[in-house]
């Protein structure tokens, strides 16, 4: 089963501005245990790449905010997950049909409940 999750940046990384919760070893072990990582954010591509560069990870994806809709026809899976800490992150999330955690919830890392075997939803904020 492939499940995306969508990073918003600022708030929410670590390397954010301001820092959020979420740590590149966090995202690290997303990656490690399967999932499809990326970010969609208001930072202009470029700074997002550098970012990733900077945590010495590749992402799937990199994409503005409002764009989460094409990152979810250009990257099938069977489940797509956006975190952040704005209503513009809550918004973009839920016109896309994405599942959505806030930026302190995903400091929780709730997609390591999600039983890839049993194929079990991850709780989200509704």
């Amino acid at each position: 089963m492939a499940i995306l999750l969508s990073f918003d940046i600022d708030g929410t990384l670590e390397l954010g501005d301001p820092p959020g919760g979420v740590t590149t070893e966090m995202v690290r072990k997303a990656r490690d245990v399967g999932f499809i990582i990326g970010s969609c954010s208001d930072k202009p591509l470029s700074v997002q790449r550098k970012i990733w560069e900077d945590m010495e990870l590749t992402p799937a994806f990199v994409s503005a905010k409002h764009q989460l809709g094409k990152v979810k026809r250009e990257n099938p899976a069977d489940a797509y997950y956006h975190m952040g800490d704005r209503d513009t992150d809550y918004m973009a999330a839920k016109d896309n049909d994405f599942g959505f955690w806030w930026a302190h919830e995903a400091a929780e890392q709730p997609w390591l409940e999600f039983d890839m075997n049993n194929h079990e939803q991850i709780p989200i904020t509704t």
